[in-house]
């Protein structure tokens, strides 16, 4: 896998986080540097954590479904990205958001969120990465998440919900895309 498609995979990733993000800076009074790196730090952490535990999981059972590991990956991909998608277009108005950046509420936001990551990881040790691809690529998810979700604080203090559910739609899409591409080039159909 590519430094361009792990580069999407982390930005598909990283827009649930992202829409916490906003939400987490519209209930904010006053928006600080200490919000934006609080919200950055946990979501980025978890994103990057997540795919590292996912991969270890996966790496103990991949070797007896190897012959099938392209579907799985695809399937868990448009799964969370099928679910990302409903969830921009569902319409209902989530529970208003605590301004609290206290520990538990973070800590709770942020592995609710990342448990796309966990399922990611299992795609990438189905798919065959290796101990340092996985580093690497935990790496970059959880970078690209820290810089979305700072960013999202200042976003959602600033312009309000309006880009919550285009987050969501976009991250889906992406991943969609991505396990398509996954089983195309499995199946010989992408070179």
């Amino acid at each position: 896998m590519g430094l361009i498609e792990l580069f999407f995979i982390a930005v598909g990733l990283s827009m649930d986080a992202f829409a916490v993000s906003i939400c987490k800076g519209l209930a904010c009074r006053e928006q600080n540097l200490r919000h934006n790196l609080l919200a950055g730090l946990y979501f980025g952490g978890f994103q990057g954590l997540m795919p590292a535990v996912g991969w270890l999981l996966g790496v103990r059972f991949s070797a007896a479904i190897t012959s099938i590991d392209h579907w799985i990956a695809f399937v868990l991909l448009c799964f969370i990205g099928g679910s990302m998608i409903r969830e921009s277009r569902s319409g209902e108005d989530e529970e208003e958001m605590d301004a609290s950046f206290r520990p538990k509420e973070m800590l709770t936001m942020a592995v609710a969120t990342s448990i796309d990551a966990l399922a990611v990881g299992v795609s990438f040790a189905f798919l065959g990465m290796g101990q340092g691809e996985i580093l690497s690529a935990a790496g970059l998810i959880a970078a690209t998440t820290f810089v979305f979700s700072a960013v999202g604080v200042s976003v959602g203090s600033v312009f309000g919900s309006r880009f919550k559910s285009k987050a969501e739609l976009c991250g889906g899409v992406i991943l969609i895309l991505i396990g398509l591409k996954i089983l195309l080039e499995h199946l010989g159909i992408l070179g």
